[in-house]
């Protein structure tokens, strides 16, 4: 939504529904739940998901960024706050889910290399999720390397929510990056070696049918403690968990969530047109500032100290004695995008260390014993 939100931010919000929806629906407690037979939860929505796909009707509400921060959105159902443990692989590739897609929406300008696109997808509160939690996506036809069998599972962090971009706790967004390979000879994009998933979900239409499976993970999840520090460093789609990590921090009004710790984000792209939920991000840091901190890596557009092309690692150099007196300070670190982000990052941790007279293994080691370390890459 990069594109779209310059001065308002628009979400779709199911028609009828109100701020006093939580209250009236009369929740009654019981001893577990059933998303299509498969259990989850102790206590249930205690609603049935209601018509899905263009039984889905929307309409778009929008709201000044500075109203958006200040003025937190009402999420229902609030049962979904209930679970002890996160959803794990409700549905596997042999028996999927299929959701329907309810929009799909280019979020990057004219200028960014390559096309990157905001997907939502009503699941229809059969499959939910927590936040750092990815969905596996089927795309259809076979695969092209086990002719007569499906193709295979494609994994994508969510980019929303619990509840989703309507609030409801029946979507899930993905941010995808259509995959296209050029050849090196030739310089023309070659078809036949494109991404296969990656450009079924972009060509998607509103209505189409999609197999999904999981929920997956539980590296990235947030930790219980509202008041912790959460270091989060993304290069490109990467910023996916941590989009759902910050509506839950600062647009949502969970009354049993009051997030008071510290978020600050790195995000690594190629220029300003390739930022994404750049002005989601910025009116958190305007409404903010003393839980939320924002610092940008555009590696085309910027310099690092050296006069090289400016890196998330150059960011994190930067501010490298922050870091790791946050760090020493319990702060949990995160770390999501392409695996080829992780050796500069990692010879940039190690040389600072040693110019702090600390030996990088041994704190490596420990931040992973201390469960403060996050990494999922791709």
């Amino acid at each position: 939504m990069a594109q779209a939100l310059s001065a308002q931010v628009s979400w779709p919000v199911r028609i009828g529904s109100d701020a006093s929806a939580n209250r009236a629906t009369g929740f009654k407690e019981h001893n577990n739940v059933c998303f299509n037979n498969k259990s989850w939860i102790s206590t249930p929505l205690g609603l049935k998901a209601k018509n899905v796909q263009l039984k889905y009707q929307f309409k778009v509400q929008s709201t000044s960024l500075q109203q958006a921060g200040k003025s937190k959105v009402s999420v229902t159902p609030l049962e979904l706050e209930n679970a002890k443990e996160p959803p794990l692989n409700l549905y596997k590739p042999k028996e999927p889910y299929t959701a329907t897609i309810v929009s799909v929406e280019r979020i990057v300008g004219p200028k960014a290399p390559g096309e990157t696109c905001h997907i939502v997808i009503d699941h229809g509160g059969d499959v939910p999720y927590w936040e750092g939690q990815s969905y596996g996506v089927i795309p259809p036809g076979e695969n092209p390397k086990k002719p007569g069998t499906p193709n295979t599972v494609r994994l994508y962090s969510i980019a929303s929510t619990r509840y989703g971009d309507s609030f409801d706790g029946k979507t899930t967004s993905l941010c995808v990056r259509r995959a296209v390979y050029y050849d090196p000879e030739t310089g023309k994009e070659d078809p036949s070696k494109k991404g296969i998933c990656s450009n079924f979900l972009c060509d998607s239409k509103p209505g189409d049918k999609i197999q999904i499976t999981g929920p997956s993970g539980k590296i990235m999840l947030l930790p219980e403690d509202p008041k912790a520090t959460h270091i989060m460093i993304a290069t490109g789609t990467g910023v996916a968990p941590f989009r759902g990590y910050l509506r839950r921090m600062f647009m949502e009004a969970v009354p049993t969530y009051h997030f008071g710790g510290l978020a600050w984000l790195f995000l690594g792209v190629a220029n300003t047109d390739s930022l994404l939920y750049d002005d989601e991000f910025n009116s958190y840091l305007r409404d903010y500032p003393d839980n939320f901190r924002y610092d940008k890596a555009l590696s085309r557009q910027e310099k690092n100290k050296s006069g090289g092309k400016m890196y998330v690692q150059d960011k994190i150099e930067e501010y490298s004695d922050e870091i790791f007196k946050l760090l020493d300070s319990g702060a949990h670190i995160y770390f999501c995008g392409l695996k080829g982000m992780m050796p500069g990052i990692q010879t940039t941790l190690k040389r600072v260390a040693e110019e702090r007279g600390e030996n990088w293994d041994e704190k490596l080691s420990q931040l992973k014993k201390n469960k403060q370390w996050h990494v999922e890459v791709y």
